[in-house]
């Protein structure tokens, strides 16, 4: 499955961001894809508000993948200095697992280079998850090395489990992804 479109997000976006988000990552019972994290964290990922916000910062765009019109995918890009941070990747539980997050993420990757000249890309996955953490480094993403704790005052959930961490993985924009 390919997507058809992909577009930039706005305002409008955001409750459609955030309901696709949750749905890829805090699943209600029965509706998980490969990418749910409801075993370790409870409540929201994010909020409408949370997605304005992050879509009004400079520097910050949502991307939207689209397939018959409709938003099935997202993924976050933010410049901080000579990289890119990206996150918030998120795929529709349903279509998991067809090449969609490839694309959206190769499709993250070019706007960071062409758009804020990154140099590196940089992200984030919640520790307790390696099947992620293998799937970003078929993508030549490698572990830093650094963990950070997890942000329980960010309004991104809360843990289950104790000492949940955020491990950093890197990729250079000339690593080619596999």
């Amino acid at each position: 499955m390919s997507i058809e479109t992909f577009r930039t997000a706005n305002a409008s976006d955001a409750q459609a961001i955030a309901a696709l988000v949750n749905k890829a990552y805090r699943p209600k019972p029965g509706a998980a894809g490969w990418t749910d994290e409801s075993h370790l964290l409870s409540g929201e990922r994010i909020s409408a508000i949370q997605v304005g916000e992050v879509m009004a910062r400079r520097d910050s765009i949502i991307l939207l993948g689209l397939k018959d019109s409709a938003t099935v995918a997202c993924v976050h890009v933010e410049k901080v200095g000579g990289y890119s941070q990206i996150g918030m990747l998120a795929v529709h539980p349903r279509l998991q697992g067809a090449g969609i997050g490839k694309q959206m993420l190769a499709h993250a990757e070019r706007h960071a280079v062409e758009n804020f000249g990154a140099e590196k890309f940089l992200l984030r996955v919640v520790t307790g998850r390696p099947d992620l953490v293998a799937y970003y480094q078929r993508r030549g993403y490698q572990p830093t090395g650094v963990a950070i704790d997890f942000p329980l005052a960010g309004g991104v959930g809360i843990p289950k489990v104790p000492d949940l961490k955020i491990a950093v993985l890197e990729k250079y924009s000339n690593t080619t992804a596999t």
